[in-house]
């Protein structure tokens, strides 16, 4: 097949245009050249979405399938409308953050979408989700539900996760901070984690297209504990010293955010309108072919990179080991180390 790939040098869309090429497809990769080269082996054409001859060089030919990452309504509108006579099949890599309401576990597809971003450049992360489903209006108005896949994506995890999300717990179990070894962790009662390796979802994204799989579909990992994944996390780390439980509200207290993001713990999700965030229904995607490998193995891959990378380097999530050295000490009544 002729797959077009509107991105391609990111961290998911490359793993994509290596899918596609390992399954013997012609793929060719447009985008600005900014995010560093794209893999060997794909067509590279170095242009700018945004400008009014963008996408010149790919209107003019004929494509199997198109695959979009962008988040940005005005390229995804710009590219739809341009390609809607020239592809046969266009997959939109959308996300879960499209939906309304997050407190309710086992939603599908079907559930309420926020309302979409009427400007056309998304400028905050806060604007996410509703650009996100800007972007999908503009899919369908132009390629119509038949001819268009809407893949929503939960939480992407794996080697290259520079978010930190899923290489923080099995880094910090690998290089503990405590002076005996301790680890710190939020409460996981009631949590849960719903990870997907980044290659198992590239190769479904073109195992997708290649079918020309239609509708909107949640590309989600199976729901685990948080408690689960943190053992798992544990033990593919061969942590064996103290793990140390902060409850909410000291979390809280001292200033600990959720998620991800500066001082925080990754996946802890203390917020109950977020409470199913981590367990929407993903069986229209296994319905549809889509097979995850166990989590222990993204795990194991995740901090063999992690290290590859350097285990002390600065991270957009987690805790720094002098944050955690402090917290520890309150917890325990032991001087940092």
């Amino acid at each position: 097949m002729q797959i077009l790939l509107l991105g391609g040098s990111g961290w998911l869309g490359g793993h994509v245009a290596r899918a596609a090429l390992a399954e013997g497809h012609e793929v060719t990769c447009l985008n600005r050249g900014r995010s560093g080269p794209v893999p060997d082996g794909v067509e590279w054409l170095i242009a700018d979405r945004d400008a009014e001859d963008g996408l010149a060089e790919v209107t003019g030919r004929d494509w199997d399938a198109v695959i979009d990452v962008s988040r940005q309504p005005g390229q995804v509108r710009r590219a739809a409308r341009a390609l809607a006579d020239r592809a046969g099949h266009l997959v939109f890599v959308s996300t879960c953050s499209v939906y309304a309401d997050h407190s309710r576990p086992g939603t599908d597809e079907d559930a309420r979408l926020l309302s979409p971003l009427a400007e056309e450049v998304m400028t905050s992360m806060e604007h996410y989700g509703p650009a996100k489903v800007a972007c999908e209006q503009f899919v369908l108005e132009a390629f119509g539900a038949e001819r268009s896949l809407l893949a929503r994506s939960g939480l992407i995890g794996g080697p290259g996760d520079t978010s930190g999300r899923s290489g923080y717990w099995p880094l910090r179990f690998a290089r503990p901070c405590g002076p005996d070894g301790a680890v710190l962790v939020p409460s996981t009662s009631g949590r849960t984690v719903q990870l997907i390796d980044v290659r198992d979802q590239a190769a479904w994204l073109v195992a997708a297209a290649v079918a020309g799989t239609s509708g909107a579909i949640n590309v989600v990992g199976e729901v685990m504990s948080l408690e689960d994944h943190l053992q798992l996390a544990r033990q593919v780390a061969g942590h064996t010293g103290p793990v140390v439980t902060a409850t909410d509200d000291w979390l809280v207290a001292q200033g600990v955010q959720e998620w991800m993001g500066e001082l925080s713990l990754p996946l802890w999700l203390n917020d109950p309108d977020w409470v199913g965030f981590s367990q929407r229904s993903g069986q229209r995607a296994r319905d549809a072919g889509l097979v995850t490998r166990p989590v222990a193995e993204t795990l194991a891959d995740t901090l063999a990179w992690e290290l590859d990378q350097g285990a002390d380097r600065a991270r957009g999530a987690g805790l720094t080991c002098a944050d955690e050295r402090v917290f520890l000490a309150e917890l325990t009544g032991l001087t940092p180390g």
